[in-house]
């Protein structure tokens, strides 16, 4: 199956850098183009992309608010935002307006390719060893407090809270299984309550609620 893609950046050589080398892969296909945030919401709207990589610093509405915008209306459609990593601020905001993960601009091409496969396919886009290190220092820099705004974590069972405070901590179904004494497989299907329950989107959304309900703490 191939993989539409929606390049959101106001430069329109990084995303002429970008769809040639998504068009030599097969696997990957560029479907549309945009220079701004309001026209990226429109763009995807219209076309209803696998995924979007949306640039933070957009005209007229910024990437945090057009990844708002298209995850509350495009539940199937995943939004993987470019950042060059110097706003903290704005990386966190990112992920907490609905994004799936982010990329730094540097980063080989291979991986940028690997990471939107990654992301078409319903996994957080950062490794658990990197999310903690990363959501840890976009918290440590806020001084955050818990987000009482965030809500209870209403039907959420005495095992699941274990586990979404182990997912908040970075670690992976494996090691979860290990900290728990359950398989990897039962780790999993606990994660993907998770999810439902918490309308997740993927495992980097519920890094965030495990900040956000004072699971966990950097």
């Amino acid at each position: 199956m191939t993989v539409r893609v929606v390049l959101a950046d106001d430069q329109e050589l990084v995303r002429a850098g970008l769809k040639l080398a998504i068009s030599r892969t097969p696997d990957l296909e560029v479907v549309g183009e945009a220079g701004t945030g309001a026209e990226a919401v429109r763009v995807t709207r219209e076309l209803t992309p696998d995924v979007v990589l949306m640039d933070l610093r957009m005209p007229i509405i910024n990437g945090i608010e057009a990844t708002r915008l298209i995850t509350s209306q495009l539940t199937d459609t995943r939004v993987l935002v470019l950042t060059t990593f110097d706003d903290d601020e704005s990386v966190f905001g990112s992920l907490r307006a609905g994004a799936s993960g982010f990329l730094v601009k540097d980063m080989p091409v291979l991986d940028l390719l690997g990471a939107v496969r990654l992301v078409a396919a319903g996994d957080g886009l950062i490794a658990p060893s990197v999310t903690r290190r990363l959501i840890e220092e976009f918290a440590g820099a806020r001084r955050r407090k818990p987000d009482r705004r965030a809500g209870p974590l209403d039907g959420v069972t005495v095992r699941e809270r274990e586990v979404l405070t182990l997912v908040g901590s970075g670690l992976s179904n494996q090691e979860i299984g290990e900290r728990l004494g359950i398989a990897p497989g039962t780790a999993k299907v606990h994660v993907a309550r998770l999810m439902t329950k918490l309308a997740a989107r993927d495992r980097v959304q519920l890094v965030i609620r495990a900040y956000e309900a004072g699971l966990v703490s950097p």
